[in-house]
């Protein structure tokens, strides 16, 4: 869910996405409830500590869009960047932009939100010293190139020349090349403000972050639960219709369905595939069922020598033809998921990107042509395949069995393909990050925003933030560059489309099945919906 936005078109391909895209809205009653009331919601353990520029995953996320709020919100009901802290962000060339912070706002230590909150935690987050993993998304900013330099090169400057604070709420970025619409990127958490206390006594802020949203961290222990509360003096208009929300942490959301429906639990925001054929019956109108910009991939280790090798692309394309994806999503997840033919989601919409088909018959289940290809590829490594994935979300082990029997059926082998589980979603990501895998693992992609930039740059770009199987391609390289520069709505959707031609001829990824976003939740709740990321607007439950 990481990667930069530009130019002048993607304003026009947001709006296309968005028009096809509905949030799902809970029932419930919608009385005033108690404003007072704690909910509880499942959670997962976030791989790292809460710092807005190391955190590029959901259960992270989560947390950060509660305690944090940067110059841009996304809109919950149509994900569109509309000011938050920004009083007005100027430019006149597209490339320097002179930003105005409101006025009133504060952490919730009492410090004041300046130019210099935001200056100082963009140049720490490009740190290459600092070992951020969105370091990647201040990428654009003049003088990124000194503070995070590429192979292996040692960084030569504290921070980028193209940050200036120039008043208590003013500051100016000067960018490396023209970018129409980056202040629509500062809705993303890596852009948040960080307040002197996390410079000052950072393991202190490290174990009880310190922001600027409409919930403080009270507590967290991890491996059980982090309580968040209420910020009374919070001061956006987007203010907690509750007292406050635990999130408990869950290393099976069958667990979690059964505590929910129990009365233990008021919030599931990940239904389990399990549990998908009764839901309705079980929940009614507090079952949330609704499209979300989410794709499932297998993506491959590229690093290793086994699949980074010439000619594994048709290993790769015979075992996507290999899964028989209608089966999988039709007695597996009910329909809540669908078969994907490229390597964007339906939510972007025909202007935006998506083109329904891209992948043609590598993305259908074509049992002899995958047999063949396998085998003119040279085989599996060492005879067989192990998918890597966290098992504390029960439906992967489901799926991921039934990729592999869809596998081994077409190879005549009940031992080709076999699952290999990771206890938890955070030492999953840590071996991932640790570039640990030696096959290929799961995979998904949240959008940050709905463009099918967001889709390909950030995944697959050479060194990209989340490029994790460090896949590289010069012409997709080159395409998504030429893209970026192009201020043409149709242009650059064509060039982002070529770029993705190419991960189509490579089989960089092997696209799955496009996901809507689930939840279910209590009779003590109302107001409970997904935003288009497929999250509860937390913010906005009222309990009672």
């Amino acid at each position: 869910m990481r990667g930069a936005t530009h130019a002048k078109w993607a304003a026009c391909a947001a709006a296309a996405a968005l028009a096809a895209t509905a949030c799902g809205g809970g029932g419930g009653g919608g009385g005033a409830g108690d404003a007072g009331a704690v909910l509880s919601s499942s959670w997962g353990d976030p791989q790292n500590p809460l710092e807005p520029a190391n955190t590029n995953e959901v259960q992270g996320g989560k947390v950060l869009d509660m305690i944090f709020r940067n110059l841009k919100k996304y809109d919950p009901e149509t994900g569109e960047a509309k000011d938050m802290l920004a009083e007005k962000i100027e430019t006149k060339d597209s490339q320097t932009f002179h930003v105005t912070v409101k006025d009133g706002w504060t952490f919730s230590n009492g410090e004041k939100v300046t130019a210099k909150s935001f200056v100082d935690a963009w140049n720490y987050g490009a740190g290459l010293e600092n070992n951020q993993k969105n370091a990647y998304f201040f990428s654009y900013i003049e003088g990124y190139d000194k503070v995070h330099p590429e192979d292996g090169g040692k960084q030569s400057a504290e921070t980028m020349s193209g940050l200036k604070v120039t008043g208590e709420r003013t500051f100016t970025v000067r960018l490396s090349q023209k970018f129409s619409t980056f202040p629509d990127t500062l809705g993303y958490n890596a852009f948040a403000p960080l307040p002197r206390a996390f410079f000052e006594d950072h393991d202190a802020w490290l174990a009880k972050p310190v922001g600027n949203g409409p919930y403080t961290v009270q507590s967290y222990a991890k491996g059980s639960q982090m309580s968040l509360r209420k910020w009374d003096k919070y001061p956006g208009s987007d203010k907690a219709q509750n007292g406050g929300v635990d999130l408990k942490v869950y290393t099976d959301n069958n667990t979690a369905y059964t505590d929910l429906m129990a009365g233990n639990l008021d919030l599931v925001d990940d239904v389990p595939a399990a549990q998908l054929r009764n839901v309705e019956k079980d929940l009614g109108d507090r079952y949330i069922n609704s499209p979300a910009g989410i794709i499932q991939t297998l993506a491959f280790p590229f690093y290793d020598k086994n699949w980074g090798r010439a000619g594994m692309e048709k290993v790769r394309r015979g075992l996507s033809m290999a899964i028989d994806r209608e089966q999988i999503t039709k007695t597996i997840f009910h329909d809540t998921r669908t078969p994907a033919t490229d390597w964007t989601s339906p939510v972007l919409g025909e202007e935006g990107g998506y083109r329904a088909g891209l992948c043609g018959e590598a993305c259908e289940y074509r049992p002899d042509e995958a047999k063949k290809l396998i085998q003119e590829g040279g085989g599996l490594p060492g005879g067989r395949v192990r998918i890597t994935f966290n098992a504390d979300a029960g439906s992967n082990k489901e799926w991921v069995d039934a990729v592999c029997n869809s596998v081994n059926n077409v190879l005549g082998n009940d031992r080709a393909c076999v699952g290999n589980p990771v206890g938890t979603f955070a030492d999953f990501r840590n071996q991932i990050t640790d570039q640990k895998m030696s096959g290929p693992f799961r995979a998904g992609w949240q959008m940050d925003y709905p463009l099918i930039q967001n889709f390909l740059q950030p995944l697959y770009y050479t060194n990209a933030s989340s490029n994790d199987g460090k896949w590289s391609n010069d012409e997709f390289d080159k395409l998504v560059d030429r893209a970026n520069a192009e201020a043409d709505t149709a242009k650059a959707v064509e060039l982002f489309q070529q770029a993705e031609e190419v991960v189509r001829d490579n089989m960089a990824a092997i696209p799955l099945w496009y996901q809507n976003g689930s939840a279910g939740y209590s009779e003590r709740l109302s107001g409970v919906k997904l935003n288009p990321f497929s999250v509860p607007v937390y913010d906005q439950i009222k309990v009672g």
